[in-house]
């Protein structure tokens, strides 16, 4: 069957609910492509019927036939069945909270944007997300690391490349550190808004390994353009040699850092 999905240029699917989503864009293009035939010739249509040289005399009553209602009335039935039969329980099984893979099965991963780059943490071997603040922020810090922590001190964290396991849900939670980015998987059919002051989670199955592009799909200034990471699908034992390595690139003991002041008490 000829799809109109690849004539357009839609990148193959590698995710587990990917051709859930490509089976309603394919849907929705066979019924764009159906009207958009259909008023062309209609078009055509009219051209011929109502030229002057068939109607001399202009008819001021207008077409009597309820057939364009009609008409009219099925496209708005068919759209209402593809938005209400087919893409909102797509989307309420992406976002509610019961379809959640549970946090022992899954890859969890913290994917904070800034402009313009992509900074990737992942919690270390005790399964244990370190604390974050933004008075630990630095150029050798990006996401304000406490380094008096112990429990971040295992955790890794990758600027523009994140791993996954192949096969394996991965939970991905967004945040932003100054403007709002948006993340986008073209390959695995997920896009999600990273805001600042938030943490939004998305999650899905990677099922084809390789490398895929992370774009940001929000204008977020002069550099957008650049803005841009890698996700490496591979093996678990794969991923395991690579948060391995990176482990062992982090110092065995980082410098103790203050803690954040506190506010100052109200009077």
């Amino acid at each position: 069957m000829f799809s109109i999905n690849k004539a357009l240029g839609i990148l193959p699917n590698a995710s587990e609910h990917g051709s859930t989503v490509d089976h309603l864009l394919e849907l929705c293009h066979w019924f764009m492509a159906f009207l958009f035939v259909g008023w062309i010739c209609y078009f055509f249509y009219t051209i011929f019927r109502f030229h002057k040289s068939r109607n001399p005399k202009a008819d001021y009553h207008g077409v009597q036939s309820k057939a364009a209602a009609h008409l009219e009335f099925s496209v708005v039935l068919v759209e209402a069945v593809l938005l209400l039969g087919f893409g909102l329980p797509l989307w309420g099984k992406r976002v509610t909270g019961d379809q959640f893979p549970p946090e022992t099965d899954a890859v969890r991963v913290r994917a904070v944007g800034e402009q313009f780059a992509w900074n990737f943490h992942y919690a270390g071997a005790d399964g244990i997300f370190g604390r974050v603040h933004t008075s630990f922020l630095n150029g050798s810090n990006p996401l304000g690391l406490d380094p008096n922590d112990p429990a971040g001190k295992d955790d890794v964290i990758s600027k523009n490349e994140m791993h996954l396991v192949n096969g394996k849900p991965v939970v991905i939670d967004l945040s932003s550190k100054d403007v709002i980015h948006s993340f986008s998987l073209q390959h695995m059919r997920m896009c999600q808004d990273a805001i600042p002051g938030t943490m939004i989670p998305m999650w899905f199955r990677p099922i084809v390994a390789g490398e895929y592009d992370i774009i940001c799909a929000q204008l977020c200034g002069a550099g957008h353009y650049a803005m841009r990471a890698i996700m490496k699908v591979e093996t678990q034992a794969e991923f395991d040699a690579w948060m391995k390595e990176q482990a062992s690139l982090r110092p065995a003991t980082p410098a103790p850092a203050p803690a954040p002041a506190a506010a100052p008490a109200a009077h």
